[in-house]
């Protein structure tokens, strides 16, 4: 597979993006899995220098993020969950792996931290991850939310025993001044809104760049519990439809997902929402969640829950009212996805996933 420099060509591509806009009449009729090749356009590693294995979040750097440091508008970064041992909720780096060589690290944390799919950039200039990490015996620790300056410095941690126990996955609704920071917990089965105020320009000099002004519960009685093989089990990927203001929530537990209405601005705890998909046949075990430029709903599937040795480490898709759409298996191995991540451009689409059982990260370019 091609590993010819594509950072340039991502981020003139990202210029090109239409923010929350669906494709063309015509186009939105087209299932995106379908518009998949066999092989990606681009592959490239995960692995930085100091040995982090087991990517899990990706994020796509959005059109007018601050400029002044190492990532562009286009760039796509991935969180490493595993520290080169390979022992879950030990990796520390987010890596920017798009540049056709070898991943340059964007942020470095202290060890043991376990950086995990809930991984986002804001266009202030600041990238947000969550943690979750281990202790000597294995077991799982409750974590925070990190953020990061756009020189991938650590300027501020997230901590709340009850809101942020475990973040697993996030969601961001970006308004420049102001974002809206949607986070599942793997430890409490629960959905949480981070309302924050953006004060700084990414360059982390002041105390105040990033201010937490409230944290509500939206969502909670999700499937829950720690898994032999997957570390733990419980909702995962969390996809907004902004203008419906409708959260969908893939619970991996109850193998299942889950459509949460005024997202943005209710201040009650909505349950687990609206049952949207039930699929035994096609769902494995939901992880990462993206709301498709047609509106449909993307997911990867981990094979902790309901495996299928038929449909190994399948990506699905399906209509926002549930229906079976297409799927496409990203490694014969089982339990190879979790995170990914979709951005429009003008005559087609990005899209990128992890592999987690090579440590690479795929790029489809469809245009």
């Amino acid at each position: 597979m091609s590993r010819i420099a594509t950072s340039a060509w991502l981020a003139l591509a990202l210029l090109l993006t239409v923010t929350g806009t669906a494709l063309a009449e015509d186009d939105a009729r087209n299932p995106l899995i379908a518009q998949l090749t066999p092989t990606a356009t681009f592959a490239d590693s995960t692995v930085p220098p100091n040995g982090d294995l087991n990517p899990y979040g990706v994020a796509i750097v959005p059109h007018g993020f601050s400029a002044g440091g190492p990532l562009h508008p286009g760039d796509i970064i991935v969180s490493n969950f595993n520290a080169s041992s390979n022992v879950q909720g030990t990796g520390t780096t987010i890596v920017r792996v798009n540049n056709g060589t070898a991943p340059t690290v964007f942020f470095q944390g202290e060890s043991g931290l376990g950086l995990t799919t809930a991984l986002g950039v804001l266009r202030a200039g600041y990238v947000l991850v969550g943690n979750l990490p281990t202790d000597s015996s294995g077991n799982a620790l409750r974590g925070s939310l990190l953020v990061i300056d756009k020189h991938g410095k650590l300027v501020k941690q997230f901590v709340n025993a009850k809101l942020l126990d475990g973040p697993w996955n996030l969601t961001v609704k970006d308004e420049g001044h102001h974002a809206k920071v949607f986070v599942s917990n793997v430890l409490s089965g629960t959905v949480t809104r981070l309302d924050l105020r953006i004060a700084g320009d990414g360059d982390g000099d002041r105390d105040d760049s990033v201010i937490l002004e409230k944290e509500t519960q939206i969502a909670s009685g999700y499937a829950f519990r720690t898994d032999p093989s997957a570390l733990v089990v419980g909702p995962t990927g969390v996809a907004l439809d902004a203008e419906r203001d409708i959260l969908y929530v893939s619970s991996t537990g109850d193998n299942a997902i889950f459509a949460v209405r005024d997202a943005s601005d209710r201040t009650t705890d909505a349950g687990m929402g609206q049952l949207v998909v039930k699929d035994d046949a096609h769902l494995h075990g939901p992880l990462g969640l993206a709301l498709a430029p047609n509106g449909d709903l993307i997911s990867t599937q981990g094979d902790a829950v309901n495996p299928d040795a038929s449909q190994p480490s399948e990506i699905v898709e399906f209509t926002r009212s549930g229906q079976f759409v297409a799927q496409f298996s990203v490694d014969p191995a089982p339990g190879s996805a979790f995170g990914l991540a979709i951005r429009t451009i003008e005559d087609g689409f990005i899209f990128a996933t992890v592999d987690d059982a090579t440590n690479v990260l795929d790029i489809w370019v469809v245009k």
